[in-house]
């Protein structure tokens, strides 16, 4: 897990919308196959929405420190 968050911080700002872009649509599918009972998903969807609230917070730090400087 703590190479998964240095990995993240790494990247750029647009890098970061990318990666929440790809996240949601991951999470929609994820959720569809759950729905036709695929139970396989629920981890990964775990771990998906896990890694969007990382992404979405890091962007959000990245929003709040452009606005000081």
């Amino acid at each position: 897990m703590p190479r998964r968050i240095d990995k993240i911080r790494e990247a750029g700002v647009d890098e970061l919308l990318a990666q929440q872009k790809d996240l949601t649509e991951t999470i929609f599918r994820l959720r569809f196959q759950l729905s036709t009972g695929q139970a396989e998903a629920l981890k990964r969807l775990r771990e998906a929405k896990k890694d969007l609230a990382r992404v979405k917070t890091l962007v959000r730090a990245q929003e709040l420190k452009a606005g000081k400087a």
